[in-house]
């Protein structure tokens, strides 16, 4: 059974994105849901669907269903690892709806990541079992320091300098300047700004990093008959699709054949074109995962933008601009709009395809969003009409 088009986002909803949000992660995925579901023209009533990412190990569907008055759930799911499970809550809501387990499936992405809980701080505190016992002697204990394996690999493979991972920082930051609601709203920086960042963990610097964030968003998902008779305009799911790799771990999967390529991105891409009928050349809109900079150069590669290495030519020669051939990142993505693990990414994408994001893309047909990378991963291609 092919998938295509046969689901729809008709819903989405966002929260304030702050460093304090004064309030319970329960109480801002709840804002995001009804926003959401008001969005699509349904009622809590009318939800019989629930996926969430397991990172939201402190907000449950039995929560919501509590919270909501919910009937009856007839479909829950939880989709593991972190920012690699964004679009794959989305890819199980499309399966629930196509196979017609459920009728109307919400996900939800809600986090005080920088009021209540610090991801970017040493992982040691639990601890040192599991697969931190073997990281630790070696100093890597942050994401950051993982991530910076990668990043510094990357450079040597390719005989760039920490200069391209600036115009990935750059180019977001212009384009949350111009987003109201992003954290860095107007406020853009310059190369020279990102080069003279102070270093986290060489070689990225402060500004290679993503933001601190509290927030929430959340989606609808019905079918595509169902959302033809919904008030809101569709974001069709062209195709959804998760990956491994052959070397999976979280974040740290050094053993893999090559660190300068995101072996779980290129499983992932090789299989949503075929499913979707499209090409890397066919996307207009491209929402990718930016938790750091190295990890965007890659996916670019992964999912055909460019050939490896080559990443850092789309930048200089403008084709990743609004205006450009695929527009990137265009509400600021994690370095500038603020960090949901990937959920703001889905939900500018729902803007875009709808033509009401703040820097919309000149007509719209198609939009790719990535999922987290260094870790089982997930994409999604959403389309402006069924096909």
């Amino acid at each position: 059974m092919n998938i295509r088009n046969k689901a729809a986002i008709v819903g989405i909803g966002q929260t304030e994105f702050s460093k304090d949000s004064g309030r319970s992660t329960l109480h801002m995925a709840l804002e995001a849901i009804l926003q959401a579901l008001a969005d699509a023209g349904l009622e809590p009533k009318d939800v019989d669907g629930i996926v969430k990412m397991g990172a939201n190990n402190d907000v449950f569907e039995i929560d919501l269903l509590r919270s909501l008055n919910l009937p009856n759930l007839r479909f829950f799911n939880e989709v593991p690892h972190g920012g690699g499970a964004a679009c794959g809550t989305i890819a199980s809501a499309t399966a629930a709806v196509v196979s017609g387990m459920a009728d109307v499936v919400v996900t939800f992405r809600s986090l005080n990541e920088r009021s209540e809980r610090r991801f970017g701080v040493s992982s040691v505190g639990g601890g040192v079992g599991h697969w931190m016992q073997y990281l630790m002697p070696h100093g890597l204990v942050t994401p950051a320091q993982w991530v910076a394996m990668f990043g510094q690999r990357y450079l040597h493979e390719y005989g760039h300098e920490t200069d391209v991972f600036g115009e990935v920082s750059v180019l977001t930051r212009k384009h949350a300047a111009t987003n109201p609601h992003a954290m860095m709203y107007e406020r853009p920086i310059t190369l020279e700004d990102h080069q003279t960042s102070r270093w986290i963990s060489e070689p990225l610097r402060l500004l290679d990093c993503c933001l601190d964030t509290d927030g929430a968003c959340a989606t609808v998902v019905v079918s595509a008959e169902k959302a033809k008779q919904l008030k809101s305009t569709p974001a069709f799911i062209a195709a959804a699709a998760q990956g491994t790799g052959s070397r999976a771990e979280m974040m740290t999967s050094y053993q893999r054949k090559n660190l300068a390529r995101i072996e779980e991105a290129e499983a992932t891409a090789s299989v949503i074109y075929p499913l979707a009928e499209l090409e890397p050349r066919d996307i207009d809109v491209a929402e990718i995962y930016d938790h750091f900079t190295p990890m965007v150069l890659m996916q670019l590669e992964a999912y055909g933008f460019a050939e490896p290495g080559r990443a850092p030519d789309l930048f200089r020669e403008g084709k990743l601009e609004v205006e450009g051939e695929t527009a990137l990142n265009t509400h600021g993505g994690h370095l500038g709009e603020g960090y949901l693990h990937g959920f703001g990414h889905i939900v500018e994408a729902v803007r875009q395809i709808r033509g009401t994001a703040v820097n919309q893309v000149d007509d719209v047909k198609t939009c790719l969003v990535t999922s987290g990378v260094a870790v089982p991963t997930s994409a999604i291609i959403l389309s402006k009409e069924a096909y």
